[in-house]
């Protein structure tokens, strides 16, 4: 059903071409015909034979039927992940027309799970998918190609190697019809300038060819290769990039106070039938109500997206994993600490900050 559909994509951009329509690849194709069947409920009632290859013909239902389970499967995933089919959506466009996304936002907001999950999803395959993470010693000797030192026998020297860049674009230019992504884990945490190199050219301008530095045979960036980023927008020390990198990527925002991640929390905990923790939500809704209008200071939902969660749990992870960070963000400002106490932000989201029958407050003490 897959090589029916893939087969499909591929006769759909050669008509289009025909008839001036220019589709570069499988997931623009992919777009075009899923919005094109989007009223569609029936599949067309018709045996006229579609050629998948010179030795097969397949017919057209078929076709129909392939294409729309692989239009499905989005929805399945985005089902899945408890976020909106269209957020998706928008990402699948996004690497459409610019190849390269960053999700950016807060930690804890379940960029690096999507990336990996969704490109999972349009590759197919894991084998189809490399993930790297940057950091301050990551040079552009590891991620594209250098000189590595080898040892043969009792003899030590050196020896070029290709890094994860250079190696999975040799497997899409390779593999033509498949879909390739390469995830950049905190991508801003590199020396993104000494890192990429000659690569700020290929990414904008994916029809050309360059020379790597240690090598003489020319290089280029396949259409069929994808990069999705995640970046970390809470560390003052890296949250900026140079302009030049923004320009060659589109930036999908992942905020706790906008979809999809808004209210993500509370979607899980009642899909994983865990209602009686629904307080855990208004608690971070509360919490980083109070943080302020700093939007990289939120508190994401995954801290507590575990299947075993209860109250136990809730409090080791706040105690050890979200008040450090509070504490970071509010450096200087220990007087605030106090607002946020889970024991009184419990309080005020289970009791709405009621008021007693006789207008008074309810203390901690008389409770």
């Amino acid at each position: 059903m897959y090589d029916y559909a893939l087969g499909f994509l591929d006769q759909f951009i050669q008509e289009g071409a025909a008839r001036g329509l220019i589709l570069r690849d499988h997931l623009e194709a992919q777009s075009l015909v899923w919005a094109l069947n989007q009223d569609r409920d029936q599949i067309p009632e018709t045996e006229e034979l579609i050629q998948v290859t010179p030795e097969l013909q397949v017919p057209h239902s078929e076709f129909m039927q392939a294409v729309k389970g692989v239009l499905a499967e989005r929805k399945n995933l985005a089902e899945k992940l408890l976020i909106p089919d269209e957020f998706l959506e928008e990402i699948e466009t996004l690497l459409g027309e610019k190849k390269q996304v960053i999700f950016q936002g807060p930690p804890g907001t379940g960029k690096t799970y999507v990336a990996q999950k969704f490109a999972e999803h349009l590759a197919g395959t894991k084998e189809q998918i490399t993930l790297v993470q940057f950091h301050p010693s990551y040079a552009y000797e590891d991620f594209v190609q250098g000189f590595r030192p080898t040892l043969e026998g009792e003899q030590a020297g050196f020896k070029l190697r290709n890094g994860p860049l250079v190696r999975i674009a040799n497997q899409a230019q390779d593999d033509p019809g498949g879909n390739y992504f390469l995830i950049i884990d905190e991508i801003n945490r590199g020396n993104l300038a000494k890192v990429f190199g000659e690569l700020y050219f290929l990414l904008e301008y994916r029809d050309q060819t360059i020379n790597l530095q240690y090598s003489d045979k020319s290089f280029s960036l396949p259409e069929n290769l994808c990069i999705i980023g995640t970046m970390n927008t809470a560390d003052r020390s890296i949250a900026l990039v140079d302009l030049a990198l923004r320009r060659r990527f589109y930036f999908v925002e992942f905020r706790p106070d906008k979809d999809p991640i808004k209210g993500l929390l509370h979607r899980w905990l009642e899909a994983n039938s865990l209602s009686n923790m629904m307080w855990v939500a208004d608690v971070i809704d509360l919490a980083n109500e109070r943080l302020g209008e700093d939007r990289h200071a939120a508190i994401g939902p995954s801290y507590f997206m575990k299947p075993s969660l209860d109250d136990a749990a809730v409090r080791r992870a706040w105690e050890h994993g979200v008040l450090p960070y509070i504490e970071e963000r509010l450096f200087g400002q220990d007087d605030r600490l106090a607002e946020f106490d889970l024991d009184t932000l419990k309080r005020e989201v289970t009791r709405g900050g009621a008021d007693s029958e006789d207008g008074s407050e309810v203390s901690g003490d008389e409770e």
